[in-house]
C-alpha cells in the first residue's frame, strides 16, 4: 500500500512539479484545482502511477469540507498534504475590489488553514513510519516584508509562514513534519494573474521545478523554511534586520 500526497493547485507551476516528485517517490496522488482538463493532462503524463483527481474551487466557502468529504469517500487517507493552491492581487488596497481581494484570502489563508485541520490527525495516526509524513505550506519571501500594492497578498503570506513555524513546534515528537516553502518570483501565470507582469519582480525568475525540488528535497530533510535560491535567501535575510518602514518601501520599489 502506497503512502498518499493531496496537492493543491496541482495543475501548473510548483504544484505541478510537486506532484511528479512525490509521484516517482512512491506516492499516490490526489490532485486538486479549478481545471479538469488540465488535471486530466498531468494524470496522463502520470499515466505509470497511481492518481486520482478531484476538481475543487478552494476559494468558494465550503469548497474544503467538500474536498474532505471526496477524499473520504474514495476510502482515502492522506500523508502528505501540499498547500500550493493561492493567487495574489497587485494594485491600490483601496481599488482592488474587495470581493477578489476576500477570494484571495479565503485560497491563501482560509483553506489551507482549514486542510491543515481535516487532514493532520490521517498524518498522526498513519501507519506508514517509513515514509516522510506531514505538510507543505507554500507562502513565499512576500512572508518576511510588508508589500505596498500587494498589501493583501503580502500579509497572507506571512500568516502561511508564521502559522507553519508554529506547527512545527506543536508536532514535534509525532513524525509529521511541517515546512513552509517561501519561493521568491517564479515563472508561473502569477504575476499575470496578480496584474504585476514588467514589475522589477519579474526581472530575475527561478523555474517552477527549481523551487519544486528544493521544496521536496527540504520537506524529507524535515526542514521547517525553505528559501529556494541564494538570493532569496539573502534578501530574506536582509529584511529580518532592515526596518519594517525600509523593507516596505523596498518592496514598493520592486513592485513598479
Amino acid at each position: 500500500m502506497k503512502p498518499t500526497a493531496l496537492i493543491t493547485g496541482a495543475s501548473s507551476g510548483i504544484g505541478y512539479e510537486l506532484a511528479k516528485l512525490f509521484a516517482k517517490s512512491g506516492y499516490a496522488l490526489i490532485i486538486v484545482a479549478r481545471s479538469e482538463t488540465k488535471l486530466q493532462q498531468l494524470k496522463d503524463e502520470l499515466k505509470d502511477y497511481p492518481v486520482s483527481i478531484i476538481v475543487q474551487d478552494l476559494s468558494k466557502q465550503g469548497a474544503t469540507e467538500e474536498l474532505y468529504n471526496k477524499v473520504r469517500e474514495k476510502g482515502r487517507t492522506v500523508e502528505v498534504l501540499v498547500n500550493n493552491a493561492g493567487f495574489g492581487l497587485n494594485g491600490q488596497f483601496d481599488e482592488i475590489l474587495l470581493r477578489d481581494q476576500q477570494a484571495m484570502l479565503q485560497v491563501n489563508i482560509m483553506a489551507l488553514t482549514e486542510l491543515t485541520h481535516y487532514f493532520l490527525p490521517d498524518m498522526k495516526n498513519s501507519r506508514m513510519n517509513g515514509v516522510p509524513r506531514g505538510v507543505i505550506n507554500v507562502a513565499s519571501t512576500a512572508a518576511f516584508q510588508p508589500g505596498p500594492r500587494m498589501a493583501v497578498y503580502y500579509a497572507s503570506k506571512a500568516y502561511v509562514l508564521s502559522f507553519s513555524e508554529a506547527l512545527v513546534e506543536e508536532f514535534k515528537g509525532t513524525g509529521v513534519s511541517v515546512t513552509a516553502l517561501c519561493p521568491g518570483a517564479t515563472e508561473t501565470k502569477f504575476f499575470e494573474t496578480a496584474n504585476a507582469e514588467g514589475t522589477r519582480l519579474t526581472e530575475r525568475m527561478m523555474s517552477p521545478k527549481q523551487v519544486a525540488n528544493e521544496g521536496f528535497i527540504g520537506f524529507v530533510k524535515g526542514k521547517r523554511i525553505v528559501i529556494p535560491g541564494k538570493m532569496n535567501r539573502s534578501m530574506a535575510l536582509a529584511a529580518k534586520f532592515m526596518p519594517r518602514s525600509t523593507s516596505a518601501k523596498l518592496a514598493h520599489y520592486m513592485d513598479q
